[in-house]
């Protein structure tokens, strides 16, 4: 049978079927899938030595003859030994392998072998440890086989390689494939392993002469980059560190160029829709600003103007509002609304969680009163006056049969929180603007309406990202930053508390609730231990279990404060098995909810900020994302468990009022002032933090970035400005020249595939 790069997995006879589905776990459906399963780090096995030069602690490569070995097992452990003497010309060195007695089949008396691996010193001298083992000469080689061998283990048993030599023009050899130089290492899944891996790319890897390259001749010679057949063959068997970062850079490369075409085109898509144009209303915005109990910062004042001047266009605003919690997003986006109404349409605010609604609810409320506007209010529990001016809401606003029309301006927060499919039916159905005859857009009544025009779309992030990831991520949102705070706010004093200064700490924390002020406390984060079952009954009932753990640390902490700690304090919980608002729905999860007298979530923050609460002990999956002033302390246990953009979100809660306030960052018994955890105590801002947790973490682990499915290799090549300029101008030089991409069919497709595989919000 001839196999195409297209071929599914599980119709190549030499691929057992019974390995077919943790292929597919891995994403690995085609053989091309299996070409673009790339190496995730290499081990370096380039140290070759005579074994009679090895020393303890070394990584290294030897060549012998096997002079013998058996397989026993451990008295106590009851483990499988495997231990061979392997000789060469300079003498012999012992080897032990644990739990894989199938060896002692594969690897015969008399075989000649290389092995790396790291020494290691016991009773009896030196020895290898564990190594990878490959057979070498002829006593190595073995004909392909119609069936799979019955005299081999795990390692080998369902994988035939079909030749022993891998021919890539320069003469590279399955010799090395899993020995000597650099040695791939695959992200694995039960059932796989690296090794594995490379006897199926190897099989296969000749196939990558059949694949068209997406990325134009004269782009790759430009920018110093090989080919595709040439950088496939490289990331999966370079002989060098050079070698392996050429083609790393290359698909780095081609990565970046199609996120940033694809942004390019949905930016040029967009400007060919229609929206509202809302005028520059000078007098009003002058008059919504001295209405304003602050003075402006120059940042927002900035953006502000960006947005406005966005508004006033005839296509539609696609714009991302990014600032620290407390820079003052909100009152941006209510002047925004505000010349929206004044000219004739409507907003709508989204928020992800029903706390986080109300708190805009509340805060629109009191900016816009001035100027005689009506809000209204949806959940999926509550529904106000949705016919109003303003309408804020959760993802309620979003359902089926809801609609808002002449919608002149739509505003999500957090918008990395909602879906593509949920953005997407925002702006494509849950409003449209009626256009008068005349072709303008101001409404003249609220009944006919046509699809013609799109609502303006404002984005908010409370996520500091820097600048050269949210032009990747976002490049086709403009982008305003609140990169200030306002002077009326102390910077947060931040301190890591080791297990010695505890007490004096919680001493600190009863004087400030002396003083008036009130103290947030987080739990730790709970970690579910790992399952090899994968079913998804198990998957879900993991995190139903690991919901109940959290419930149960914040009880214990919520025991240990008011008991123990703060008995003479008014000290309260906050989970997510408390339901979220007084409702007759929610009676039987409020008599289970004994804590609090069953109160509801929403019951208890208006308590906290009421000031009847003077501790509120929280789980971190609640969102506490409420404006209290009087809140001074927030105080984290097992800090060092929690991601930095979270601890950098948990310490925004607090610090909203005129008073000096504190954030106490407690690691766990055996825990240490960590990286990290200084990153977090040192930063004087979230840009800073953002980028020292680029630095400390990589993309790949910021901010949920992980889940973007942006490959990790376009995740690293973020964090290279330079590249990320060049691979920009190339796009726009492509989109210039060829603007349908009419005459790069490749790239085309290319893209179209990414579409399917990334998620965009």
């Amino acid at each position: 049978m001839a196999f195409f790069v297209n071929t599914p997995i599980e119709h190549i006879s030499r691929i057992d079927r019974r390995i077919v589905p943790a292929l597919k776990r891995l994403g690995i459906k085609t053989v091309r899938d299996l070409l673009f399963h790339f190496p995730s780090r290499y081990d370096d096995f380039s140290n070759e030595k005579d074994i009679a030069g090895v020393f303890p602690g070394e990584t290294v490569t030897v060549r012998g003859v096997i002079e013998k070995i058996s397989v026993h097992r451990t008295f106590r452990k009851r483990m499988a030994l495997t231990e061979a003497v392997v000789r060469d010309e300079t003498g012999k060195i012992k080897v032990v392998w644990f739990n894989q007695p199938f060896l002692a089949k594969n690897l015969k008396e008399g075989f000649l072998v290389r092995l790396s691996g790291k020494v290691a010193k016991g009773p009896g001298g030196v020895y290898l440890q564990n190594p990878s083992y490959e057979r070498v000469g002829e006593r190595a080689i073995h004909p392909v086989r119609s069936q799979p061998r019955r005299d081999v283990g795990a390692d080998d048993a369902l994988v035939y390689p079909v030749r022993d030599e891998i021919s890539n023009g320069v003469g590279r050899t399955s010799n090395g494939i899993h020995t000597g130089g650099l040695v791939a290492v695959y992200p694995e899944t039960q059932g796989i392993t690296s090794r594995w891996l490379r006897y199926l790319v190897s099989n296969f890897i000749k196939l990558r002469q059949n694949l068209a390259d997406p990325i134009p001749l004269d782009i790759l010679k430009r920018n110093n980059l090989p080919w595709l057949s040439e950088a496939l063959f490289l990331i999966h068997f370079p002989k060098t560190k050079e070698e392996a970062r050429a083609a790393e850079r290359r698909f780095v490369f081609e990565d970046l160029l199609m996120i940033q075409l694809r942004a390019l085109q949905e930016r040029s898509r967009l400007k060919e829709k229609r929206a509202p144009e809302i005028p520059l209303d000078i007098p009003l915005v002058k008059k919504f600003v001295t209405s304003l109990p602050f003075a402006l910062t120059d940042a927002q004042r900035r953006s502000l103007w960006e947005i406005a001047n966005d508004l006033v266009k005839p296509s539609p605003m696609n714009r991302l509002l990014e600032g620290d919690v407390g820079s003052g997003k909100t009152v941006v986006a209510a002047a925004a609304a505000l010349l929206t109404v004044k000219a004739g349409y409507r907003a709508v605010f989204m928020a992800p969680t029903e706390i986080l609604a109300r708190q805009h609810f509340a805060t629109l409320g009191k900016l816009l009163k001035p100027f005689s506007m009506s809000l209204g209010f949806r959940t999926g529990t509550e529904k106000r006056a949705t016919d109003s001016d303003v309408v804020v809401g959760t993802h309620a606003l979003i359902q089926k049969g809801i609609s808002f029309e002449n919608l002149g301006l739509v505003v999500v927060d957090e918008q990395h929180r909602f879906g593509v499919d949920q953005r997407a039916h925002l702006v494509k159905t849950v409003g449209t603007v009626k256009s008068d005859s005349n072709g303008s857009n101001k409404r003249s009544d609220r009944t006919a309406l046509t699809s013609e025009a799109i609502p303006h779309f404002l984005s908010m992030s409370a996520t500091p990202i820097p600048r050269t990831l949210a032009l990747s991520i976002y490049g086709d949102l403009d982008l305003s930053i609140l990169d200030e705070m306002p002077k009326s706010r102390k910077p947060v004093a931040t301190e890591i508390v080791e297990p010695a200064k505890r007490e004096s700490t919680y001493q600190f924390i009863r004087e400030e609730v002396k003083k008036g002020r009130q103290v947030f406390v987080i739990c730790p984060r709970i970690e579910t231990p790992s399952t090899n079952n994968e079913s998804v009954t198990n998957i879900r009932m993991s995190e139903l279990q690991k919901r109940i753990w959290e419930v149960k640390a914040v009880k214990e902490e919520y025991q240990k404060l008011s008991t123990n700690i703060f008995p003479d304090l008014k000290v309260a919980m906050l989970h997510g098995k408390m339901p979220a608002k007084s409702h007759t729905a929610f009676r039987r999860v409020r008599r289970n909810a004994q804590a609090l007298g069953g109160k509801s979530k929403e019951e208890v923050m208006k308590d906290f900020r009421d000031g009847k609460i003077d501790i509120l002990v929280s789980t971190s999956v609640v969102e506490v994302g409420v404006d209290i002033p009087n809140a001074s302390v927030m105080m984290i246990e097992g800090a060092e468990r929690f991601g930095l953009a979270q601890l950098h979100q948990f310490r925004g809660r607090v610090g909203r009022g005129a008073e000096q306030s504190y954030c106490f960052l407690f690691p766990t018994e055996d825990g240490a002032a960590s990286r990290r955890l200084r990153a977090v105590r040192d930063a004087k801002s979230g840009f800073e933090l953002a980028e020292k947790d680029l630095e400390i973490r990589g993309p790949g682990n910021m901010f949920g970035v992980e889940q973007s499915g942006f490959s990790q290799h376009a995740l690293k090549g973020i964090m290279d400005a330079e590249l990320v300029r060049a691979v920009r101008r190339e796009a726009i030089e492509l989109l210039r020249a060829d603007p349908g991409l009419r005459n790069n069919s490749t790239l085309a497709q290319r893209i179209k595939e990414m579409e399917s595989e990334v998620h965009w919000e």
